[in-house]
């Protein structure tokens, strides 16, 4: 049952931070548009080069999100799920991060980015890769792939929560 409730939770906070940024500044969230677009965005000179990609800082944000997440997933299956070992404790979070995951692609990638009007940047509305499924799908198996660092530290994480 609390796996099922931090689903919810969690999907509705993934949303609420992405729905919620993208439909306020479409640009803000650029660097997860279909490269296409974010080429077109360029040449309008809406963003630069550094804003299309990945930055260094951008990464090493990346790397303490993971060690961040890998500490709150595993208090939550530990204090929740009763994770009492590693193998639990990466089990319930990658569990639980799928979940998420799989949320944004086919909800918020698939059905909203790409039916929505609010995430049309001016400049960018004939582009037919604003309904690029293909391009989220391939996202969300990366995203499969994203994950398993921050609950491989979930795991530790319970563990050291039993000392």
């Amino acid at each position: 049952m609390a796996l099922w409730l931090e689903s919810i939770l969690g999907c509705a906070v993934f949303a609420m931070i992405f729905v919620g940024t993208t439909a306020k500044n479409p640009l803000s969230q650029i660097h997860n548009y279909p490269p296409a677009i974010q080429e077109r965005c360029k040449k309008l000179g809406l963003i630069t080069e550094g804003q299309m990609g990945y930055r260094k800082k951008d990464w090493m944000r990346k790397l303490i999100g993971i060690v961040l997440l890998g500490l709150v997933l595993g208090f939550l299956v530990y204090n929740f799920n009763d994770a009492d070992t590693f193998f639990l404790g990466f089990a319930y979070s990658y569990l639980l991060w799928n979940i998420i995951n799989w949320f944004d692609v086919i909800v918020l990638d698939c059905i909203w980015f790409c039916h929505s009007k609010k995430v049309i940047i001016p400049g960018t509305e004939d582009m037919k890769e604003y309904k690029d499924y293909l391009f989220h799908i391939k996202g969300g198996f990366k995203g499969v792939l994203f994950g398993l660092p921050a609950c491989l530290l979930a795991g530790a994480f319970v563990l050291l929560f039993l000392f």
